[in-house]
């Protein structure tokens, strides 16, 4: 008899001598007769099986193998994770956001468990003259004007003063009621944005009243005809809603590049398919690839179209950046057009809240900091950077984070992932199974009542202005007035054995109009002659292929 069965044998063994001692004897044994002869049974439906093997070698032992791979995430958060371990947010990381957002003070004693020696570690210096200090009172980050961007280029007639911290995009329908309800309530607190997501705007939007940025992909949510493509009435009818400050058109996002989506039937409830026009009991597609431009111009013309029809509000483009000849596409149609988009928010890949394939979310897309120093370098090479403002969303909940984003050409930033933090989430990685622990990425309605709006909605507030205040620490330290006075001289990298520069040295940093009237500028010359602005195609020339093997060797 093998070993690795002999559970499975003794079960049959005590099932039998259990029931007859019951029978002969004592009745009261048969409830552990019972109890294997349950074991007994599943033991023989393991042997007669034939998808698990481990359950065919050890039967009834090896339901334990299955039991403990199920509680892995859990033993690992609560026992063994150090505090800078856990991903894709650290227990440092996520309690820095539970403390902000119950208003605790986030200090740390005993210095930094950082390795300040490390390859990818980044810093900023400090002034030997820093601004403020403990006795310098503060203002209110809801109205202080050096925690605020206007976005709106020369042809929007109702720019937004936002903050440089707001909320990113998360859908109603990835996002409970309460969750939505409890972000946009803390954002009309704070005084800062709440991004819908592609997903439309719910009435769990539009009941609190904070300030929204309508986000429209592909499936045109909220502004879609019967046939599922871009209905500019019904777009105009929302767009004139007083909460929306902003529209923002998402090309890609950066959990998954290039990858549409699909919530199967069953999930279309009432209020989902309210807030995304669609209906209800019918698929909700999100094709990959949007169906009312195709090429770089026809993109401009909708962004102009979409600023028409919404008299005036700034519209924007999010992106992951990909091709970046088809980056460069688009900026040559808006040279061709004379306007531009107000904004550009750029989204890394470092992924976000949506669930994705597991090869999209590792390996597809350009990260934030390499994508967003492309775009910014893009517009000032081609002489557009004044008329647009940038944005930028991945991985970002700490003041270092969002001043590091800054100094590398961002005007504010986004957060989604630590704002779900701030409403708490507890990164239990199973937002895609509707069943969330703490009731903020289901639909289910009891688990949603485990988010108390009122509670959580504070929370938001407290994060949003903790996380500013620091911010303002963080920028008089260095010496400067405000956060947005951060330059690429500000922060330092150390990236593998190179050697230790501000990020104005180690990067590439392109001066106003180089584009435009220089060929040689490494990195970006060659994607620039391959753009063209009547199509996203490359223009394979033997000359810029040229350049392009050039380049890479």
């Amino acid at each position: 008899m093998p070993a690795r069965k002999y559970v499975f044998f003794i079960s049959i063994f005590l099932a039998l001598a259990n029931l007859a001692y019951a029978l002969l004897a004592n009745i009261w044994f048969l409830l552990p007769a019972l109890i294997f002869i349950g074991l007994a049974v599943v033991g023989i439906l393991d042997l007669r099986q034939k998808r698990h093997s481990v359950l065919r070698n050890y039967p009834i032992l090896g339901h334990f193998r299955y039991m403990f791979e199920s509680i892995r995430p859990e033993m690992r958060q609560y026992f063994f994770e150090s505090n800078l371990d856990g991903t894709p947010f650290s227990r440092e990381q996520r309690s820095l956001v539970y403390d902000r957002a119950k208003d605790i003070e986030g200090n740390k004693p005993f210095g930094t468990e950082h390795d300040l020696y490390a390859e990818d570690y980044s810093w900023m210096n400090h002034s030997m003259v820093p601004k403020g200090g403990p006795g310098k009172p503060r203002k209110d980050p809801r109205s202080d004007e050096t925690l605020r961007v206007l976005i709106g280029g020369p042809d929007c007639t109702k720019p937004y003063s936002a903050s440089l911290f707001n909320i990113s995009a998360m859908s109603f329908g990835a996002l409970s009621a309460n969750a939505i309800t409890a972000l946009n309530s803390g954002a009309a607190m704070g005084n800062f944005a709440h991004d819908t997501g592609e997903g439309g705007i719910s009435r769990y939007h539009k009941q609190p009243g904070g300030d929204l940025i309508w986000e429209i992909g592909s499936g045109y949510f909220g502004c879609r005809s019967a046939e599922g493509g871009f209905d500019p009435v019904a777009f105009a009818t929302q767009a004139a809603l007083p909460q929306v400050k902003m529209i923002e058109i998402k090309l890609s996002q950066g959990a998954k590049p290039g990858h549409g989506g699909v919530l199967p039937a069953p999930k279309v409830s009432e209020e989902i398919a309210e807030a995304r026009g669609v209906t209800r009991g019918e698929d909700c597609v999100s094709p990959s690839a949007h169906s009312a431009f195709s090429t770089p111009l026809e993109l401009v013309d909708f962004i102009i179209k979409l600023r028409n029809l919404s008299e005036g509000k700034p519209v924007g483009i999010k992106l992951c950046l990909g091709h970046k000849w088809e980056f460069m596409a688009l900026v040559k149609a808006m040279i061709e057009r004379d306007t531009a988009p107000d904004f550009i928010v750029i989204d890394g890949a470092e992924g976000g809240t949506g669930a994705a394939p597991l090869e999209f979310s590792n390996h597809l897309g350009t990260p934030l900091r390499q994508g967003l120093v492309f775009v910014h370098n893009t517009l000032i090479g081609a002489g557009l950077r004044q008329r647009i403002s940038l944005g930028a969303s991945g991985k970002l909940i700490t003041a270092f984070d969002i001043a590091a984003t800054l100094s590398l050409g961002a005007d504010w930033v986004n957060s989604a992932r630590g704002f779900m933090f701030s409403i708490g989430c507890i990164q239990s990685q199973s937002c895609h199974t509707n069943r969330c622990p703490v009731g903020v990425a289901t639909q289910d309605p009891q688990r949603q009542e485990a988010l108390v709006v009122p509670e959580k909605s504070i929370r938001v507030a407290n994060f949003h202005r903790n996380t500013l205040r620091a911010l303002s620490e963080f920028a008089e330290a260095s010496g400067l007035d405000s956060p947005r006075q951060l330059q690429p001289e500000h922060i330092y990298l150390r990236e593998g054995h190179r050697e230790i520069l501000p990020a104005s040295a180690a990067l590439e940093w392109l001066k106003k109009g180089a584009l435009l009237i220089q060929n040689d500028i490494a990195g970006y010359s060659t994607y620039w002659k391959m753009a063209q602005a009547s199509s996203f195609e490359p223009i394979k020339s033997v000359e810029a292929a040229h350049d392009e093997r050039k380049q890479d060797t």
